[in-house]
């Protein structure tokens, strides 16, 4: 073992107890990783960690003591599910290295969003990033030294290939596409760290040949994959047949879904046009419902997990009365809970008309 992996695996040795459990499950190459043991031997439903501290569930808790007990119970849909982790500005080791650390202790595989790179979100609701190229590839290499020699999955940087396309101020940056170059390189040399690059989503660039070139240069071939439908509302079936044509152009190269807030499919154009609100229609749309739960069981050899990368009740942006991206918004995970009937049993339904053409958000 590395000096670079001495300190924090020392500790969770000492939390453990047992030198066995530090030994991490194998990755497959291009595929998911093995589904843990439950502490009774048998096979969980889902292989994802569910961080113990989420804000719905610290929601629903404040609203059983208030006597909102059926509003409680919903919310909970959303607090006992794995939810990715978000990692934007800032020093992101020190928080990384908890999560994959707890993690670890209950055999379970984090899920990190890496979120960062400079000029992100074309300027829109998650305008930010780091400063320059320099400082990017310095975050990636401290998130690595977060995650060190144990497991994780990393969705990296939402957004930024397909804004390639569709932002014109990122069109031509050759920069970004080196950097996300490095952090799939960084990130992959890890050794149980598989990493899927996003690619956006079904109802944003419709010709998926336009994001081929973009993902190749970004060293898609080094990736476990691409993510697709980040924090994005297009349905699994339109998923899923928009990643196998993708997929077909990169060689059968393996892929994610967000479905944390597909059930009910995107906002339509029509939709949109009634309510004459002027948000766009991936920013906080009303009367959406929660998606498939987690699981790598996909049914489909190409699609390794269906994941909640997104997490449920967090605002979009500050539009439709909601807070700035990435806050906590409780009418809204109640309103997503709600409107998913007898969920997890999820029923699906596909939008009635075109859906407007859309960015994934944070």
């Amino acid at each position: 073992m590395s000096a670079r992996y001495t300190t924090s695996a020392c500790i969770a040795a000492a939390l453990l107890g047992v030198q066995g459990l530090l030994m991490p499950w194998p990755i497959a190459a291009g595929g998911p990783l093995t589904v843990p043991l439950d502490d009774s031997g048998a096979t969980a439903g889902s292989p994802f960690w569910v961080d113990p501290r989420n804000r719905a569930d610290e929601q629903a808790a404040v609203w059983q003591e208030r006597g909102r007990e059926d509003d409680a119970d919903l919310l909970r849909r959303i607090a006992d599910q794995p939810t990715a982790t978000w990692l934007g500005e800032g020093d992101p080791t020190e928080r990384v290295r908890r999560v994959t650390m707890e993690a670890q202790l209950s055999r379970r595989v984090p899920v990190l969003v890496a979120y960062n790179i400079p000029h992100r979100d074309c300027g829109q609701y998650s305008a930010g990033g780091a400063a320059d190229g320099a400082a990017y590839r310095a975050w990636i290499d401290r998130l690595a030294d977060g995650i060190e020699n144990r497991r994780a999955w990393v969705v990296l940087e939402p957004d930024a290939v397909a804004q390639l396309v569709t932002c014109a101020a990122n069109q031509g940056d050759r920069e970004r596409l080196d950097l996300l170059a490095y952090g799939v390189r960084t990130l992959k040399s890890l050794p149980n760290t598989a990493v899927y690059l996003d690619a956006g989503n079904a109802g944003w660039i419709r010709d998926p040949r336009q994001l081929v070139d973009a993902l190749r240069k970004a060293d898609i071939k080094e990736a476990n994959g691409f993510a697709l439908n980040v924090s994005n509302f297009q349905t699994t079936q339109a998923s899923e047949e928009y990643g196998h044509r993708l997929s077909a152009l990169l060689g059968g190269t393996h892929f994610v879904i967000d479905t944390s807030r597909n059930g009910g499919g995107p906002l339509v154009r029509a939709q949109q046009a009634a309510e004459q609100e002027g948000a766009q229609s991936w920013c906080n749309p009303p009367d959406r419902a929660l998606g498939r739960p987690p699981t790598t069981a996909t049914g489909d050899r190409q699609v390794d997990a269906y994941l909640w990368v997104k997490r449920p009740g967090e605002s979009d942006g500050a539009c439709r009365g909601g807070p700035p991206a990435g806050q906590w918004w409780p009418d809204y995970a109640l309103q997503l809970a709600r409107r998913s009937g007898n969920w997890p049993s999820v029923t699906e339904r596909e939008p009635s008309g075109p859906a407007k053409e859309s960015r994934a958000g944070r």
